[in-house]
C-alpha cells in the first residue's frame, strides 16, 4: 500500500473510530458517511491512473477497506463492496461499458454500490428496441439507497439469460425500501430495492454470467462470488482488529484488577494479558490467510479468459478456508474482549457490543459450515466447489 493510500485511510478510520457508538445507536441512512467516503479521496482508488483514479490495486483496496472496518464495520463494509463492484465489473469483456463506470467514478467521486442478492431472482430484464426495462424486488441491496450507480444483476425474460448491468440510483421507477433494521451493520443501508419499468440501455449492459460451468466465459465471471467472500472475510479481520484495539485501550486506561491479582494494573494481569495474547496471535493468522486469499483471486483474475476450472476452484477452496478461519475468530474475539474489560464496560456509551453485534449480524451473510464442507471435500476428494452466487 502506498503511504498516501495508507494516511487517507488512516485519517479516515480515525474520524469514524471517534463517533462510531453515537452513530451506530443513531442508526441513521449513511449519508454522512458516504461524504466522509467521497472526501476521503478513496473512492477512486481501485481505477487506473489512466482513467483518473489513484491507481491501487485489488489486494491494496481490500486493505483499505479493512483498516475502516476497523473503525466502523458499516462504513468499511461499504467501502468493500463499493471496491468490488468497480473490481468485478472488469471481469465482462465491455471494455466501453467499464471504462465508463469507471472514468466516471474518478471524475465524480461516485459511490457505487450493488443489487445482486444471489438469493433473489425476482429482477426480470424485458428487451425493448434500445435495451431492457427492468422489473422486480431485491430483498438486501447494501448501500444501494446512499449510492450513486448501481450494478445490477437480473435475468432475461426472453432467454433466461442472467445479465449483469449499470443504473444510476436515482432513475426514475427505482424505490429504495428503507427496510434495514438489524442488530448489526446499521449504518450499512442494507434494505431492499423495487425496480419499475426502470430503462436500461445496451450499453450499459456489463454482460453475461454463464451458469453452464462448461461455458467458457463462466470460470471468470463467476469469480464475482468469491470477490464478496474476499470482502467479507477482509472486514470480518478489521472487526476483529478494531476490537483488539480499542479494548486494549480500555483495559490500560480504565480496567481495574481484581483483587486476588496480585498486580497494580489490569494490564498487568498475567491471565488478561494471555487471553489478549491468544486473540492477537488468532486474528493475525486470519489476517494473513485473508491476504492470501485476496491475492489469489487477483491471480486468477489475471488469467483473464484462460482461467481454468481447476485454477479456479483451488482458488475458491482457499478463499473459503480464509472465510472459515475469519468467521471464528472475529465472533470469538468480540465476544471474549469483555472478559478482558469487566462488568463497567458494558455501558452502552461505551459501544463495545456494536463488535459483536457487527459481527454476528455479518458473518450470517451465507452459513460457513458450508465453506468448512468445501475444503474438507477437496482435501480428502479433490472435488471442486460448483460455481454459484457464494461460491
Amino acid at each position: 500500500m502506498t503511504a498516501d493510500h495508507l494516511a487517507a485511510a488512516e485519517e479516515l478510520a480515525a474520524t469514524l473510530r471517534a463517533d462510531a457508538a453515537d452513530r451506530d445507536r443513531a442508526a441513521e441512512q449513511p449519508v454522512a458517511e458516504v461524504k466522509r467516503l467521497r472526501r476521503s479521496g478513496l473512492l477512486p482508488l481501485p481505477v487506473s491512473a489512466e482513467r483518473g483514479g489513484a491507481g491501487g490495486s485489488w489486494v491494496e483496496a481490500n486493505q483499505v477497506a479493512r483498516i475502516v472496518s476497523a473503525a466502523d464495520a458499516s462504513v468499511g463494509h461499504l467501502l468493500g463492496y463499493h471496491y468490488l463492484q468497480l473490481w468485478r465489473s472488469e471481469l465482462f469483456d465491455r471494455p466501453a461499458a467499464i471504462e465508463r463506470l469507471h472514468r466516471r467514478t474518478a471524475e465524480h467521486g461516485w459511490f457505487v454500490a450493488g443489487v445482486s442478492n444471489p438469493l433473489d431472482f425476482a429482477l426480470r430484464l424485458t428487451p425493448t428496441a434500445t435495451g431492457f426495462v427492468v422489473d422486480g424486488r431485491k430483498t438486501f441491496a447494501t448501500g444501494a439507497s446512499v449510492a450513486d450507480h448501481l450494478v445490477v444483476s437480473g435475468t432475461r425474460t426472453d432467454n433466461d439469460d442472467k445479465l449483469t448491468f449499470t443504473v444510476d440510483a436515482s432513475s426514475a421507477g427505482i424505490e429504495y425500501l428503507d427496510d434495514w433494521d438489524n442488530i448489526g451493520q446499521r449504518l450499512t443501508a442494507s434494505g431492499g430495492v423495487v425496480f419499475d419499468r426502470v430503462p436500461v440501455e445496451t450499453d450499459d449492459v456489463l454482460g453475461v454470467q454463464p451458469d453452464d460451468e462448461a461455458d467458457p466465459r463462466a470460470a471468470r465471471t463467476s469469480l464475482s462470488a468469491l470477490g464478496f467472500q474476499v470482502v467479507l472475510s477482509q472486514i470480518y479481520v478489521g472487526i476483529a482488529e478494531g476490537a483488539l484495539s480499542e479494548a486494549a485501550d480500555y483495559t490500560r486506561q480504565r480496567a481495574r484488577p481484581w483483587l486476588l491479582s496480585g498486580v497494580d494494573a489490569a494490564a498487568e494481569d498475567p491471565y488478561i494479558v494471555a487471553g489478549y495474547g491468544e486473540l492477537v496471535a488468532s486474528v493475525e493468522a486470519a489476517r494473513l490467510l485473508a491476504d492470501r486469499a485476496t491475492s489469489a483471486l487477483a491471480d486468477a483474475a489475471e488469467q483473464g479468459s484462460a482461467l481454468s476450472a481447476e485454477r479456479r476452484g483451488a482458488t475458491a477452496v482457499e478463499i473459503s478456508a480464509a472465510k472459515v478461519v475469519a468467521t471464528r475468530v472475529v465472533n470469538d474475539t468480540t465476544s471474549r474482549i469483555f472478559e478482558f474489560l469487566g462488568a463497567r464496560a458494558t455501558a452502552s456509551r461505551y459501544g463495545f457490543d456494536r463488535f459483536w453485534r457487527n459481527a454476528r449480524t455479518l458473518t450470517l451473510h451465507d452459513p460457513v459450515v458450508y465453506k468448512a464442507r468445501e475444503v474438507g471435500e477437496h482435501f480428502l476428494t479433490g472435488k471442486r466447489p460448483p460455481f454459484t452466487g457464494y461460491s
